[in-house]
């Protein structure tokens, strides 16, 4: 599957915390657009789209949220409480967020601009792109 784990480095003392985000260091692409999702509903859930190229790292930077993370042929469920975790995610997989704690504050970095056309927003043709890019992939070989 198309996703990792990072955990990111702290320094600090008794004055408190600091974590730092460079492209193509500790974050695996250089960072073309920052945004912060907030405010969420708890019984309500985000994402549920998949992306053709773009590439994302996402921190929970505070409270908690879900990811089914999915492939086409794999799923996995990642949960997002702490701010020295970074979630990598790949282009191709399908995300949805969802459990999100009341004071839950996500902030995505991504290595290309919005791009409405970028997006695949119907699981079924997920699914059908995703069994593509395999066969493509298969016959590469």
């Amino acid at each position: 599957m198309n996703y990792k784990i990072i955990h990111i480095q702290k320094i600090g003392d008794q004055r408190g915390k600091l974590i730092s985000l460079e492209s193509l260091k500790n974050v695996p692409f250089e960072i073309r657009r920052v945004f912060f999702i907030f405010d969420t509903v708890k019984n309500i859930s985000r994402g549920e789209h998949a992306h053709r190229t773009s590439e994302q790292a996402i921190i929970c930077l505070n409270g908690s949220c879900y990811f089914l993370l999915d492939n086409g042929l794999e799923k996995a469920e990642i949960i997002l409480d702490d701010p020295q975790m970074m979630l990598y995610i790949g282009k191709n997989m399908w995300r949805k967020m969802y459990n999100f704690s009341g004071n839950c504050i996500l902030m995505v970095l991504a290595n290309d601009f919005y791009d409405e056309k970028e997006y695949i927003r119907n699981y079924d043709e997920f699914l059908m792109a995703s069994q593509l890019s395999k066969h493509e992939t298969e016959h590469k070989k």
